[in-house]
């Protein structure tokens, strides 16, 4: 497992019974995670004092209960010297995934070891902590999400990083469509981010299903790396497509471009109270050497 264990402005206090018990800066949450499959007896007597919880509806969605947060607040990670804005939403998510900076640590190596530009297509880049990161690392960004309160996320996140005037493009646009015509342009990246989503809709309405499509959403990034390629990173949230069938569908789409490396394996977040980590996605990584 990857764990992302250098936070200080996160912390994963306790997990039981289907629920995690967090720390984001000063405030206290409750969020609701289908991991979390024991119920053991919960450690902290956080649970009693948190600032707000998630819960379900058993008709669909959820809600904040017991609700005293601000509308928003901010947490660095200071490992990156990154700062992020937090903003819980109404679908339980607070705008960033920490569990995501064991990947930021390891993109970020990368980059300043390169020794050379490297420009960065970051795509369902949604509030743009891997774009941050990528870009503090030295990399040149270009974000790609379909939701423009998204990217208007993205852009506050990189500014509050000190990375307002960083050499970062910001694209509104349906990821496969705007790659397929960076192809077309001759428009070539060193490295490729992708975290697409376990579900989306066509323009028609027309539901697809990530692991029905990742294999295709793989090969047309491919096209579009350079011919002197750095990595190829896909995570996912997607239950049923664990990290080493990432890891071969991955292996299979670089075969023939490039002779590299393929890692796989979980991401997880440490749990205070209990010294387990819990698994939180998978990832899939590509090196060129």
């Amino acid at each position: 497992m990857w764990t992302a264990d250098a936070w200080k402005d996160y912390e994963l206090i306790d997990a039981s019974d289907g629920e995690r018990l967090e720390r984001w800066g000063r405030y206290i949450l409750i969020r609701p995670d289908p991991q979390i499959i024991w119920k053991d007896a919960r450690q902290s007597r956080l649970w009693s004092k948190a600032d707000a919880a998630y819960k379900r509806s058993s008709s669909g969605g959820g809600a904040w209960g017991r609700n005293s947060l601000p509308e928003s607040w901010q947490i660095e990670y200071q490992s990156l010297g990154l700062t992020f804005k937090v903003k819980p939403t109404g679908f339980k998510h607070t705008g960033l995934f920490p569990e995501q900076a064991a990947n930021w640590e390891w993109f970020s190596r990368l980059i300043r070891e390169a020794g050379r530009p490297i420009r960065v297509l970051n795509l369902f880049a949604y509030t743009g902590g891997a774009t941050v990161a990528a870009a503090k690392a030295g990399a040149s960004v270009t974000h790609v999400d379909a939701s423009k309160g998204m990217v208007a996320e993205a852009k506050q996140n990189a500014a509050l990083s000190g990375l307002a005037d960083a050499p970062i493009r910001y694209i509104v646009d349906d990821c496969k469509k705007f790659v397929e015509r960076e192809i077309r342009r001759g428009k070539r990246y060193e490295a490729v981010i992708m975290d697409p989503p376990s579900y989306g809709r066509g323009p028609n309405g027309e539901v697809w299903k990530l692991e029905d499509s990742i294999s295709d959403l793989l090969k047309i990034a491919r096209d579009v790396l350079s011919d002197d390629p750095l990595f190829f990173l896909v995570s996912s949230y997607t239950s049923g497509l664990s990290a080493s069938a990432m890891g071969c569908a991955l292996a299979l789409t670089m075969k023939g471009k490039c002779d590299g490396k393929i890692c796989s394996d979980e991401l997880g977040l440490p749990v205070t109270g209990s010294g387990i980590s819990i698994p939180c996605g998978a990832a899939s990584r590509w090196t060129a050497k």
